[in-house]
C-alpha cells in the first residue's frame, strides 16, 4: 500500500485532528497535548502563510539543543516540504508555545556544518524521523529556533 496516498485521502481527518490538538493544547496550556504517554513532545508553531498572509498555527515533535529548539521539515517523507517550512523561510520571526511557556523566536535552517550533530539528537527523540528520510529522495531540513 502507498502510504503517502493513503495520508493524501486522509488529510481532511488529519487536519481536524491538528485543529483540536492545538485547541485542547491552547486551552489547558500544554498540560493536555505537549507530552502524551509513549510519544516525543510537540508545541505549538505559529506562522504566516508566504503568499497568504494568513496566519496558522501547527503541532509539532520538536526537540532542543540547550535553548533552542529544532523542528524537522519531514512532512512524513512526502517528496515536498511542509508549508510551514515554506511560510518560515519568509517570515522568519514567529511565537512556539512549548507547554505553557509562549515564546518570540527567529526560525533558521541549520547549516551542513551543524546538521549532523543536529539530526542525532532529533532521532533520539523520534527515531521515526529516519524512516521519513529513507522515504524521500529530499533531504529533510533541520529548522532551528533561536529565541529572540
Amino acid at each position: 500500500m502507498d502510504l503517502l496516498k493513503l495520508a493524501d485521502r486522509s488529510w481532511p481527518l488529519l487536519s481536524r485532528l491538528a485543529a483540536g490538538h492545538t485547541t485542547v493544547y491552547r486551552a489547558t496550556q500544554g498540560a493536555v497535548g505537549h507530552h502524551f504517554p509513549f510519544m516525543p513532545p510537540m508545541l505549538l508553531l505559529e506562522h504566516t502563510g508566504a503568499r497568504s498572509g494568513i496566519l496558522r498555527t501547527t503541532p509539532l515533535v520538536y526537540t532542543t539543543d540547550g535553548d533552542d529548539i529544532v523542528l524537522v521539515a519531514s512532512k512524513g517523507g512526502y517528496p515536498k516540504h511542509p508549508a510551514w517550512y515554506h511560510n518560515l523561510r519568509a517570515n522568519p520571526d514567529t511565537v512556539v508555545q512549548v507547554g505553557a511557556e509562549r515564546r518570540r523566536v527567529r526560525a533558521r535552517v541549520a547549516g551542513p556544518e551543524e546538521r549532523g550533530r543536529l539530526w542525532e539528537l532529533v532521532l533520539r527523540t523520534y527515531s521515526g524521523f529516519q524512516s521519513y528520510a529513507d522515504r524521500t529522495g529530499r533531504e529533510i531540513p533541520l529548522v532551528v529556533l533561536e529565541r529572540v
